[in-house]
């Protein structure tokens, strides 16, 4: 078929663009699958309408399944790297040919086919419905099959793509108990011969560590083994700083100003791992500092340029105040201080904006009038404390804060989860 990978990327992804080098990669993976599908197949091959017919020509054996499952599989691939939303399994008629299949594949003791039940794993978890349960026998099938695969140490191309494959659909396995024996020795030696040889791509880096966060809401002992024996927050750090310096942040091309690349995505990832992380976990550790340091470089970069990284820059350091899990003093010597205080400074301020550097400074506040227990801690707070006010008094923050406060209660409506104090004093910490 003349000019499949074009005719692919444009019929098949309206709206959706696509670089140079996914057009070669579309070419030399699709092609040979497409090469037999006349147009009117294409066309019609993923709304949820033609799902379903699809599905009874699969049925009918008038359509090969094979073809199907790795086009499913390379466009769910492209989705969940790029974030995108697509359709569910939950709506479509194939789900049930995907679980009795998995089913059969993963009962088999001896004489399985391993390449076509992991591409039904990564299919089922890619198109699966994030919020719905998985059937456990289901689950159990996926994870130990696709670890497997994340396993593979091999330094070709073709592997490394694979492993990529792998670990991001397990990465979008969420909200799901499961034991640790079912997945915590494989993912930390995937985890620490990374660390050690630097095998696996930014992406299926930041997956892996997706799919153990995702795992340890709750559990102590977990958080223990990401951060004491995974480094978790020298690893994040490093992983931020590397991203930052490959992304081109001050692109002169109007065009191409603000469009998505895999390592934008993957920095996207990240950011938003660690407003999980920060919202439900306190790990209060010196090392932060650093980490704070590239969140705040990464707002500055972002900025003009990229609004949504902006946004999980905000509302990482917003949540790591809020639930304590960043002392006060990492926060200034990361430099937060400075930047909320520079923010309300604008003089082209958004109302979120002001709502979310108002809500960050008076989590500061109540959080320094709180006294401690240990008269080391109590001066070590008092220093603190005094040094956040002196930053603030410096910016005019006082000014700042009654200019705002007649339009806290439309701030207050609108930003309807948390409520602004309309006492002033709310928000100094020497108060």
């Amino acid at each position: 078929m003349e000019g499949t990978e074009e005719y692919f990327a444009k019929e098949m992804f309206p709206g959706m663009d696509f670089a140079e080098e996914e057009k070669s990669l579309l070419k030399e993976e699709m092609n040979g699958m497409l090469k037999n599908m006349d147009k009117e197949e294409l066309k019609h091959f993923f709304s949820k309408e033609e799902f379903d017919e699809n599905y009874k020509l699969i049925e009918l054996n008038k359509y090969p399944f094979e073809k199907a499952l790795m086009l499913l599989k390379h466009v769910g691939y492209n989705n969940a790297k790029k974030l995108r939303d697509h359709h569910c399994l939950t709506d479509i008629s194939l789900k049930k040919r995907f679980i009795r299949m998995i089913v059969e594949e993963g009962k088999k003791k001896d004489g399985n086919d391993e390449r076509l039940l992991v591409d039904l794993c990564e299919c089922y978890l890619f198109y699966r419905a994030r919020y719905v349960l998985i059937n456990d026998e289901i689950l159990l099938t996926c994870v130990k099959c696709l670890l497997k695969v994340a396993l593979n140490k091999e330094e070709n191309k073709e592997a490394r793509k694979e492993v990529e494959i792998a670990l991001l659909a397990l990465g979008d396995v969420r909200y799901f108990d499961m034991s640790e024996e079912l997945y915590l020795n494989e993912i930390k030696e995937i985890v620490q011969y990374n660390q050690d040889h630097h095998n696996l791509t930014h992406l299926a880096y930041q997956s892996a560590w997706q799919f153990l966060f995702n795992r340890f809401f709750g559990d102590k002992m977990l958080e223990i083994v990401i951060v004491n024996e995974l480094h978790f927050i020298t690893e994040a750090t490093r992983e931020l700083e590397k991203l930052t310096r490959s992304v081109d942040w001050q692109i002169k091309d109007d065009d191409k100003r603000g469009k998505e690349t895999e390592d934008v995505n993957t920095l996207r990832r990240w950011l938003h791992t660690l407003e999980i992380c920060f919202e439900f976990h306190r790990m209060q550790n010196e090392e932060l500092v650093e980490l704070v340091c590239s969140i705040i470089q990464i707002f500055r970069a972002a900025k003009g340029y990229y609004g949504y990284i902006c946004d999980l820059c905000y509302n990482s350091m917003i949540k790591a105040v809020k639930n304590k899990a960043v002392k006060i003093d990492c926060l200034l010597k990361g430099g937060t201080v400075d930047l909320f205080s520079e923010e309300m400074n604008q003089s082209t301020l958004k109302d979120a904006v002001i709502w979310d550097c108002s809500d960050f400074f008076m989590n500061i506040s109540e959080r320094q009038r709180k006294k401690t227990d240990g008269h080391t801690e109590e001066e070590e707070r008092k220093a603190t404390k005094m040094e956040v006010f002196e930053k603030m008094e410096e910016e005019g923050y006082e000014d700042i804060i009654t200019s705002f406060l007649e339009i806290f209660y439309f701030l207050n409506n609108k930003y309807f989860s948390d409520f602004l104090s309309f006492n002033i004093f709310d928000y100094f910490v020497n108060a």
